[in-house]
């Protein structure tokens, strides 16, 4: 194509997608449903060891809790494997069809858990069986976070991207609230011997019901404009290559392989706070604090609540100010206040504790409220899926369901309480360094995707504006390109 740039230009107001709002709505619920399940899922098995504990693994100290974590440890060891096949279905067949599938796995494995026989009645058969449903429940939540993700962030404005990708984790996290709220009421509300012989069950019972719904709600949904853009492209020739998945999977790893590592630093630092406050925290307030389960429990729950609800104003403020200036507080946050944080919990009173949980809290907002928006923005279309799913069930896999038992270890090691605190003030130096080298990607179009805008009367401004606007990278988009003069990005600074 020759001539001017202004004379033909490469955007038409054919090109740009109008957000329908209230589509975006029906898939964010869809998809926020999703997230909750994974994480009262996670939830529900970590607050109910003792029972757990003593219905499976019958053994004496320490082999019974051994047990029991190793057990815990096997969703997230295969994690990485759903990701790895999920992801680039996903990115052959579509999005959606492969959310339904996850959370009906979801819902299956974690009722069937509660359906599980006691060791007592069927023996070594009983854990077998709980190792081969956490198994499942591992494969589909390695597919669940990296598709929702990509999802939302295609469904999604170009200027409100954090916005709504931080409804994500909102339910992430207001679903290890509700596993710790179900699991202190039926503790509070049934003796210990019915606690064994059903009460723990009922837990485990509500995730079919969550997962009708949640298949209900996402059979009703609409495939991403990105997503459906990308196959249109391909059906016409412009990326007609079809390849196997493992092919898929060495053309992402060899293609983005900077994307993957940078990516893997911040999921990394997210995680590990995350993870510090969801999974170690209730063994910390009990077993290092004194305090009992019960109340235990109870002090993570108001905090995990506002943590939630104030996920999507930083959300929001990313889209203003930019996704690295959030995350890159957020880890000077962390670095100066972990130790703070732990030591007020040291002290001993409620209050100290619950301010202590609340700074660790305060640090998690501005991690996980832009991980959503920020990650599937460093990979295009045609392979965000897969990528997403290598990245992050593998950083998952390695630091986030490894953080308790890590910081178990560096108290052992050191033999100082606020080896926790160490860990995330390192945790948050190797997220800083990630997220420095990343090219901000608030407000600019995703690689691979078109403009999208949520009314019409912003397309006039972005055509005339095209050229002189650097949030608009045409040089990824699937039309022809006019003599662009700005280099290719791949979501990384040069």
């Amino acid at each position: 194509m020759n001539g001017s740039r202004h004379e033909q230009p490469a955007l038409t107001a054919d090109d740009i997608h109008v957000v329908d709002q209230k589509e975006m709505k029906k898939a964010l619920r869809a998809t926020l449903l999703g997230n909750f399940m994974e994480w009262f899922d996670i939830g529900v098995y970590a607050y109910l060891t003792a029972s757990i504990t003593a219905v499976f693994f019958p053994l004496p100290e320490p082999w019974d809790q051994l047990a029991f974590f190793a057990t815990f440890a096997v969703t997230f060891l295969v994690r990485p494997l759903g990701g790895l096949i999920l992801g680039p279905i996903g990115d052959k067949i579509g999005r959606r069809k492969v959310l339904a599938f996850t959370i009906l796995m979801m819902a299956l494995g974690t009722f069937l858990i509660g359906c599980i026989p006691s060791y007592s009645s069927w023996g070594l058969l009983a854990p077998i069986l709980l190792i081969l449903l956490k198994f499942v429940q591992g494969f589909s939540t390695g597919g669940e976070y990296a598709g929702a993700a990509t999802f939302i962030a295609e469904y999604s404005s170009d200027r409100r991207r954090g916005y709504w990708g931080s409804f994500l984790d909102l339910g992430s996290y207001l679903g290890f609230a509700a596993a710790a709220g179900l699991a202190t009421v039926v503790e509070i509300f049934l003796t210990a011997d019915q606690m064994l012989a059903f009460g723990w069950r009922i837990c485990f019972w509500v995730a079919l019901p969550l997962g009708i719904a949640g298949i209900i709600m996402r059979s009703r949904i609409k495939e991403s404009a990105a997503f459906e853009a990308q196959m249109e492209a391909e059906s016409q020739g412009a990326d007609s290559e079809s390849q196997s998945i493992v092919g898929d999977l060495k053309a992402v790893i060899r293609k983005y392989w900077r994307q993957l590592l940078l990516g893997a630093c911040l999921v990394m630092c997210s995680q590990v706070v995350g993870y510090a406050v969801t999974s170690f925290m209730p063994s910390y307030l009990t077993g290092t604090l004194g305090y009992d389960t019960i109340h235990g429990n109870a002090l993570l729950i108001p905090v995990l609540i506002i943590v939630s609800l104030a996920l999507p104003v930083f959300g929001m403020i990313s889209d203003r100010v930019g996704r690295r200036p959030v995350i890159l507080t957020g880890c000077a946050v962390g670095v100066v206040f972990s130790i703070p944080a732990f030591l007020l919990m040291m002290m001993g009173h409620v209050w100290s504790t619950l301010l202590g949980l609340m700074i660790m809290g305060v640090i998690m907002m501005f991690m996980v409220s832009i991980q959503a928006s920020a990650l599937p923005a460093l990979f295009p279309t045609a392979n965000r899926y897969a990528a997403m799913g290598i990245m992050f069930n593998v950083a998952v896999a390695l630091f986030g369901g490894t953080t308790g038992g890590v910081i178990t270890v560096l108290e052992s090691v050191t033999g100082s309480d606020l080896a926790g605190a160490y860990y995330i003030m390192f945790a948050c130096v190797v997220g800083g360094l990630g997220v420095y080298l990343m090219k901000e990607s608030s407000g600019r179009n995703l690689i691979g995707s078109m403009p999208a805008v949520d009314r019409e009367e912003e397309i006039d401004p972005l055509i005339e504006s095209q050229h002189e606007n650097e949030k608009l990278d045409l040089s990824t988009m699937p039309i022809d390109i006019v003599d662009d003069p700005r280099a290719k990005g791949e979501g990384v600074t040069s």
